[in-house]
């Protein structure tokens, strides 16, 4: 499989999904693109530049990873996460905030790492790393910011972009950038891109986001030495499966082309 029968088969399977699809990936041999710079509520994949954001901050001395942070009951949010249902005054390390933001999607740990960071200082650092269509406007689940026309906005190019900065580590320090991936490969959420994949195969460090008619996942794919960036976001679903169905047979695609060809 060459890179031209990866793009048709990709796009074969972007036509069956009823909603609308944005796709960017970027694989050894050529990039493939589909709506990759319209425009998408980011749901959970804003939390990916908000992690680059803590790690900038740590690197700059303001924030120290190993620092304990007290989970209040009034930083307790609901969606997806577990801090919200543990004890109040609960301790953690500002590490273990982070990595419950990623490989649970909690949105309380996010809310509280926006408190801590400041949304100006992470809006800065999303236009620095050159994510043009992103912007993070509003805490998870506040309805209020919401109803006021306030959303968290990203497109598939963006988030590509996000996770090969940080893989080529081209914004922060090797360190830092080797300790997100490490974060992002503990992604417990596998129900998309890497749903179909042999993960004894390929290495996989990613982030999902979902709200009522929108499924997103953007993942670093590894096999060997061949490294792959896939950003897929899908809206307007007539189900959430759906746009499941389609990530993951997507997913698929670039497992197969990665296999095929570093097997030749």
């Amino acid at each position: 499989m060459n890179i031209i029968d990866l793009e048709k088969a990709v796009k074969i399977e972007i036509e069956k999904c009823s909603g609308r699809v944005g796709l960017y990936l970027e694989l050894d041999g050529g990039t493939i693109e589909h709506n990759s710079n319209e425009v998408f509520r980011s749901a959970s994949l804003i939390k990916v530049p908000i992690l680059v954001e803590g790690f900038r901050q740590k690197e700059e001395g303001r924030i120290h990873l190993n620092q304990p942070v007290t989970i209040q009951r009034r930083d307790k949010v609901g969606g997806s996460g577990v801090l919200q249902v543990l004890s109040d005054k609960s301790f953690m390390t500002l590490k273990d905030i982070m990595t419950l933001m990623i490989i649970v999607s909690d949105n309380t740990a996010t809310n509280v790492m926006i408190d801590l960071l400041g949304m100006d200082s992470i809006n800065r650092t999303i236009k620095e790393l050159g994510l043009e269509k992103t912007i993070l406007e509003r805490k998870m689940m506040d309805f209020q910011a919401a109803e006021q026309g306030k959303d968290n906005l990203t497109c598939a190019a963006d988030m590509a972009l996000c996770l090969k900065a940080i893989q080529e580590a081209s914004f922060l320090s090797d360190e830092s950038s080797r300790e997100m991936a490490d974060i992002l490969k503990n992604q417990q959420f596998l129900d998309k891109l890497p749903a179909m994949m042999d993960l004894d195969k390929v290495a996989v460090a990613g982030k999902t986001g979902g709200l009522h008619c929108i499924e997103h996942d953007c993942a670093i794919i590894r096999y060997g030495e061949k490294v792959a960036y896939a950003a897929v976001l899908s809206d307007e679903l007539p189900s959430k499966e759906d746009g499941r169905r389609t990530i993951s047979a997507i997913g698929k695609l670039i497992f197969d082309f990665m296999v095929q060809n570093s097997e030749r």
